[in-house]
């Protein structure tokens, strides 16, 4: 068994009752979806599906032990990742598009992705990482009610795409420990056209300042891991550093200068880009230039915790900034 936590998830102080009703309110909207911002309004019970492209049957493609995420989430011993299947975004450069729009994954039940959590915290995960989880929330605060009374004391990380509703994020108040969303667009009319994501923007950013009022900046323990707060992911396309350059803006000036980035440059041609000619435009690398610039401008608008590629940026050492 990994060694007690220093600190208390959350959800560890949630009622019985509270946790009931959370899950009752969730599971009542699969009737007529408005789980996240496509509000599709399909009655998923009947086996309707929506944008996500999905019933009320969640579907998990992997859990593992991850060690390739943040530093303040994989610790030693990895962060607790479980994959779901299907995705509310339809991003035409996704690099997991067998599982995010084909849906690879088997079914489960809450008292199996419980099983799951539990599992993972016995290898000595650090965390339980919820990957695109939106669009089954219900299942997700049941499983983590279930694994709770079971013996669960890590975090919770939802890690989701941006594309929320802020009152969905209200109802996992005091659930969620570690909210990270991967902020793609500031640009509606990208929003549209790389991911089917319409009103993306002021969808996000309600959801972010509903983030950060449950659970403020990102702590960290004395071992460097997270305990709770917001960690944003922005990941730079190319040919896009205005649009990367109003996210980091909003996040200085409207949510937090404490606010935790990773400013990520890993973006690849993949999926539909290589080979539809309407997504030419982004069918390259983004380039040293491009990512230095969006560097240069979190500096300036006074982000402190920015994790970013030192070799894009031009550095042999430093890969933080604050």
């Amino acid at each position: 068994m990994p060694p007690a936590p220093e600190t208390t998830p959350a959800y560890q102080d949630v009622s019985e009752e509270a946790f009931t009703a959370r899950i009752e309110d969730l599971r009542d909207r699969y009737g007529s979806c408005d789980l996240c911002a496509h509000e599709c309004g399909v009655d998923r019970t009947a086996g309707e599906t929506g944008v996500c492209g999905i019933d009320t049957t969640p579907r998990i493609s992997s859990h593992f032990a991850h060690r390739g995420e943040e530093d303040v989430l994989r610790g030693h011993n990895g962060s607790g990742t479980i994959f779901l299947a299907n995705c509310n975004m339809q991003c035409v450069f996704c690099q997991n598009f067998e599982i995010s729009q084909q849906g690879r994954g088997e079914p489960v039940t809450a008292t199996e992705i419980a099983e799951m959590a539990l599992e993972l915290q016995a290898q000595g995960c650090h965390n339980v990482n919820f990957v695109s989880p939106t669009h089954h929330s219900p299942h997700l605060v049941e499983a983590i009610s279930r694994a709770r009374d079971r013996g669960l004391e890590i975090p919770i990380v939802w890690n989701c795409g941006g594309y929320e509703r802020a009152e969905i994020i209200k109802r996992l108040d005091g659930i969620v420990d570690i909210y990270m969303p991967d902020v793609k667009w500031s640009e509606e009319a990208a929003a549209r056209r790389y991911s089917k994501a319409p009103n993306y923007w002021s969808n996000v950013r309600e959801s972010l300042r509903e983030m950060h009022r449950q659970v403020g900046d990102l702590e960290v323990d004395d071992n460097g891991l997270a305990t709770s707060g917001l960690l944003v992911r922005h990941l730079l396309l190319p040919k896009h550093v205005e649009n990367a350059k109003q996210v980091l803006s909003f996040l200085a000036n409207e949510i937090s200068e404490q606010t935790y980035l990773n400013l990520l440059s890993q973006y690849r041609p993949h999926y539909k880009v290589p080979t539809d000619e309407r997504y030419s435009d982004i069918d390259q690398r983004v380039t040293p230039a491009e990512y230095q610039a969006v560097l240069s401008h979190a500096r300036s608008v006074g982000l402190e915790r920015v994790e970013y590629d030192a070799a894009m940026a031009g550095e042999s050492v430093s890969t933080f900034l604050g």
